[in-house]
């Protein structure tokens, strides 16, 4: 049962980026970097599209996706329509690839090692929601910041969870 709620955390998580891009009041703005705030929104949109397509439509799903993760961090003054084409491709990605994986092959390694050490299939999609949490956190602090528009783009609604 872990599957569909990894799915449904990863679509709701990634549906809230999408929200995020299009509240941005226009291009320039996801790239403002503001003193102190390491990463520009786009900056962090491009981070999360590579992630999820690299380690799931790629490693899980093998879709042929190639990551360019430098690019992920160097590019600038991408419009907001080609980040959204980014985050609808990692989106594509996850609906495509975690209905094709079975329960238990959840309890095998992961293809890759991650951070030097081998991790579970399971271990690694648990790892994947969060760190696509904490990004989006960060992004919509980002956006909040360079507008100064307090309002929430509803962000981690557990109603949103698709179960």
């Amino acid at each position: 049962m872990l599957i569909p709620i990894i799915q449904a955390m990863l679509l709701r998580e990634l549906a809230a980026v999408q929200r995020s891009v299009q509240a941005y009041p226009d291009d320039a703005s996801v790239w403002a970097q503001p003193d102190g705030v390491p990463n520009a929104g786009g900056t962090l949109v491009l981070h999360l599209a590579g992630n999820l397509q690299h380690y799931v439509g790629a490693v899980l799903g093998g879709n042929g996706y190639v990551r360019d993760r430098a690019a992920e961090f160097s590019r600038r003054d991408v419009p907001r329509a080609a980040l959204l084409a980014e985050v609808a491709a990692a989106l594509s990605a996850v609906e495509r690839t975690l209905p094709t994986l079975r329960e238990e092959s959840l309890s095998q390694p992961y293809s890759e090692r991650i951070g030097g050490r081998v991790l579970t299939i399971e271990t690694f999609l648990v790892h994947l929601a969060t760190h696509l949490a904490y990004h989006l956190g960060q992004l919509d602090y980002h956006r909040r910041v360079v507008t100064g528009d307090a309002k929430g783009v509803g962000a981690l609604s557990p109603g949103a969870i698709g179960l």
